[in-house]
């Protein structure tokens, strides 16, 4: 599994019949209720659009491929409360409440009378403050300029004030929005994690077009709540933060690779990879290859003749062999991919060999234990304390030995890996445990540096063996740095 982080390209947040905007605010302050707060009153949405360009890209590329596993896309925003609950049932200093148990929907920003072909093209703004403080010497922070409640950019209104009409009314009463999704907060506290799946989906595909954004608001009976005694108050960072927490969409796809070529077992599943490279670099087919399988007398084996395969990844072509049985073990089978077509052309079947293995030597019965094992590792591919520019992608090869050997390497072990960064004593996670891809020759991760911010970060990892699960912390720092 991988990760591609895609950031706003814009944000603001638009208050209840106002022309202030703070567009350049780092923090999104979403509001609620009337506590005689000067500004802002009634209630505040937050508006943004997302660089969508490397992850089409990508998607372009086979990078992130969908033939062979799901992808999803979650939209990831940090609460600013989120680390001191002291933060809870309290005020701010222009006493308004942190707010707890209501709920946020993610809408997308509708198109003007309805028409596709007429998207609602806004501005971010260079506003700072919620208040006018333009009567002090040289304060540039305060700014009516587009966007706001009313218009969109200079010289032109929002078909809605605000957007949407929370009262079913106008011209985009709320029952007209594209609700993307909802989420319950608790506490008020919890961080925003809006499924933006299909959404994002349907841009890939191309049934979604001209999209300019998507809003976070309260419900509509939360704006419209009246005897409040005050507002109720959360916050998240917006993109122009100075610290880590960078609003982001976070995309998981399924690109790992478990080549079963050098332990390929009777009786149980295994997965068989092709690569296809063109100067050293993955290239795409034109038509995905198909795969038989023959035994040790060159038979094709009935069932697995012109198997189907997919794109796990850029270059990287899959097939998924069902458990074969009744096959003699320890025996030369091959694998024969045909259907090569590159640039129009059709290339010369690949047949690969691969040795079938006793179930046994994967599953071990009997009255005795195995001792703990403790590991040690080699790197290539990225430097202790190396600084890295954040346009670099690294192939980082991970060798697994026995500790304290120089040359035992250990190749039937499950090794994981994950990325953080340290905030303090915090570790803030960048990655999660992800299962080391695994090829015939080598363990290694893909570490993309182009959608990562500039930080110092660390890897740390994990080894599975004899039912026991060992983590090996810091194993590798490096700094990513902006190029110049």
């Amino acid at each position: 599994m991988s990760i591609h982080n895609s950031y706003f390209s814009r944000n603001n947040t638009i208050v209840l019949s106002g022309d202030t905007n703070t567009g350049r605010n780092p923090i999104i302050e979403l509001y609620y209720g009337d506590g005689n707060v000067k500004v802002p009153f009634g209630f505040s949405r937050c508006i943004f659009d997302i660089d969508l360009d490397e992850l089409i890209l990508k998607y372009n590329q086979g990078i992130i491929s969908t033939e062979c596993g799901d992808v999803t896309h979650t939209l990831r925003m940090v609460n600013t409360s989120s680390f001191n609950r002291d933060f809870l049932n309290a005020k701010t200093s222009d006493e308004k409440e942190r707010a707890t148990s209501f709920d946020l929907i993610l809408w997308r920003i509708p198109y003007e009378d309805y028409n596709e072909t007429l998207p609602q093209y806004w501005d971010e703004g260079v506003g700072y403050d919620f208040t006018d403080l333009s009567s002090e010497p040289g304060d540039r922070n305060y700014s009516v300029r587009p966007s706001n409640w009313f218009k969109r950019q200079t010289l032109y209104d929002w078909e809605q004030d605000g957007i949407y009409d929370n009262t079913n009314v106008g011209v985009f009463p709320f029952s007209a929005l594209t609700i993307v999704d909802i989420q319950h907060f608790e506490f008020g506290n919890e961080d925003i994690e809006f499924d933006m799946t299909n959404e994002i989906n349907s841009i890939i595909n191309g049934s979604l077009v001209n999209p300019v954004g998507w809003g976070i608001s309260f419900l509509p009976q939360l704006e419209n709540l009246t005897g409040t005694t005050r507002a109720y108050y959360t916050g998240f960072f917006s993109r122009h933060t100075q610290t880590f927490y960078e609003p982001r969409l976070e995309t998981v796809y399924d690109d790992l690779i478990e080549d079963d070529r050098n332990n390929f077992t009777l009786g149980k599943v295994n997965k068989l990879y092709l690569f296809s490279y063109e100067d050293g670099n993955f290239m795409n087919l034109d038509e995905n290859p198909f795969v038989t399988i023959k035994d040790q007398s060159g038979t094709p084996i009935p069932g697995l003749v012109n198997l189907p395969t997919c794109l796990k990844t850029q270059g990287v072509y899959e097939v998924t062999i069902p458990p074969l049985l009744g096959y003699p073990t320890n025996c030369l089978f091959t694998d024969t991919w045909s259907n090569i077509k590159l640039n129009g052309f059709s290339l010369p079947d690949i047949i690969n060999e691969f040795v079938m293995y006793p179930i046994q030597n994967s599953i071990q019965i009997g009255t005795s234990t195995f001792d703990p094992s403790i590991y040690g590792f080699d790197f290539y591919g990225v430097k202790q304390d190396e600084k890295i520019l954040n346009t670099d992608i690294r192939k980082v090869g991970v060798i697994i030995k026995k500790a304290y050997t120089t040359n035992k390497r250990l190749p039937k072990v499950e090794g994981y890996y994950r990325v953080y960064v340290r905030e303090g004593q915090t570790e803030v996670q960048v990655q999660d445990w992800t299962k080391l891809n695994k090829t015939p020759n080598e363990y290694y991760f893909i570490f993309d540096t182009r959608d990562k911010i500039p930080n110092e970060y660390f890897v740390d990892l994990k080894v599975i063996s004899n039912g026991e699960i060992n983590t090996y912390k810091r194993t590798i720092k490096f700094q990513i740095v902006n190029k110049k």
